[in-house]
């Protein structure tokens, strides 16, 4: 599977709101999987300062990820295949 970033703007948004907009990406990502469209959410990263939010999916292709985060009601700006570059395990 691929890596795919959703990128957000959320302006306003509190903590409480941040953590409800992640588990609805967690529990539709799940719904997806369990119904046979893999999409497994990896983490975010939250900027306040921007106001921004970047989302990192697994999944077959850019639109399993739309779908996943239209069926949570989390908005997004746009949904890009990205690289996940971890270190070297030692």
């Amino acid at each position: 599977m691929k890596v795919f970033m959703a990128e957000r703007h959320l302006p306003g948004i509190t903590m409480q709101q941040l953590g409800e907009a992640q588990a609805a990406a967690i529990r539709e990502s799940d719904r997806a999987s369990a119904s046979g469209t893999p999409v497994h959410y990896l983490r975010s990263m939250y900027v306040p300062g921007d106001e921004r939010c970047s989302c990192l999916f697994e999944a077959e292709s850019a639109d399993d990820v739309r779908h996943v985060n239209d069926a949570a009601g989390v908005p997004y700006t746009r949904v890009v295949e990205a690289l996940d570059l971890r270190p070297p395990s030692a």
